[in-house]
């Protein structure tokens, strides 16, 4: 890197955060601006897209303002402008994108087109300095990914979720309980009261069996099942703990089950990564971070996670995923077209 800091304005607005950041090439985050919509999504146990893009229209002026005051900057000193350009809920991604375009055409100023979850996937190397290769489970409320990262815009593909992601199972699964959006914390907070992850006995999908893929709806189907059968109502508060320990502990042995079948692949094997990371909003859970990094430790492996402000969608790892891709010349030529789906392999 050059002696001059690079300045990074991030905006991400593919789901339902709208959220602007600055960071620099020394890896500081100078600013970082949240406006969460959970509230009002919440009354209808998920994200209505319509009502997320219309809420980015109304706060992304604001919040942008509000990233460049806390960071002590004017826009004429930002040295590039990134955005999220998907995947994503399409109406979030275009309001977030289109504000990008209208700033660089207005400044004169680069824009990088960020993959949403090329965000997710360079945390570790904004707050760990993490080294390529690595191994990265990335995990969300829309994917769950074994990637093996060689560099920016190089990842292989090693399993994914035939079904379900675990963000999606943890949220259904709150919401047959009643526990509210978004599910994972919820499920997560009540496993930390105690619950006992042995009184129901969920399954545990693919698990023996080859591969690194994963599935997710068996276990969801099971509490289903669960629940149906459960006479008592309404469920006490032993129960509800029981029931979300012994469903997180199925969703960790699958995920353990599967980042062990990965660094026996025979890519992984080859590239020889040293780093395992966890990465996206699942990376927040206690029990799949614990794991892992026990797993990482029985390995002789680094371990690495972004703390936890830096696991769900955020404009700092636009900002670095843009910086990073602004380094190797990566920059906006022509149109982009806002895109739902955007494979990271198709980068």
């Amino acid at each position: 890197m050059s002696d001059k800091k690079i300045l990074c304005l991030g905006i991400e607005s593919s789901c339902d955060e709208t959220s602007v950041a600055v960071v620099n090439s020394d890896r500081q985050i100078m600013s970082h601006i949240i406006y969460s919509q959970i509230p009002q999504h919440q009354k209808f146990g998920g994200v209505v897209p319509e009502l997320a893009a219309r809420a980015h229209i109304l706060v992304l002026e604001d919040v942008t303002r509000r990233a460049l005051a806390d960071a002590g900057v004017e826009i004429d000193d930002i040295d590039v402008i990134a955005a999220t350009a998907g995947p994503g809920l399409i109406g979030g991604v275009m309001v977030g994108w289109m504000g990008a375009v209208g700033l660089s055409q207005a400044t004169g100023k680069p824009l990088v087109a960020v993959n949403h979850l090329e965000g997710h996937a360079l945390v570790p190397r904004l707050t760990n300095d993490t080294p390529f290769p690595f191994l990265l489970l990335l995990a969300s409320g829309g994917h769950t990914q074994i990637l093996l990262v060689r560099g920016v815009g190089d990842y292989e593909l090693i399993g994914q979720t035939l079904d379900d992601s675990a963000g999606e199972a943890f949220d259904k699964v709150a919401k047959m309980l009643g526990l509210g959006y978004p599910g994972g914390p919820v499920i997560d907070a009540r496993v930390q009261l105690g619950g006992d992850a042995t009184r129901f006995k969920f399954p545990r999908p693919l698990c023996d069996k080859p591969g690194c893929d994963f599935s997710f709806s068996g276990i969801k189907t099971a509490a289903r099942t669960f629940l149906e059968k459960e006479p008592n109502r309404p469920l006490s508060d032993e129960f509800i703990n029981d029931f979300c320990a012994s469903f997180q502990a199925a969703v960790v042995d699958s995920v353990i089950n599967r980042m062990h079948n990965a660094l026996r692949d025979p890519r992984v094997k080859a590239a020889a990564p040293k780093t395992l990371v966890v990465a996206g909003g699942v990376a927040k859970n206690t029990a799949i971070r614990a794991a892992l990094e026990k797993m990482a430790a029985e390995l002789d492996m680094q371990y690495a996670a972004p703390p936890l402000n830096l696991c769900t969608d955020n404009g700092a790892m636009i900002a670095w995923a843009g910086l990073e891709n602004f380094q190797l010349g990566r920059v906006v030529t022509g149109p982009v077209a806002p895109r739902p789906r955007w494979p990271l392999t198709e980068l």
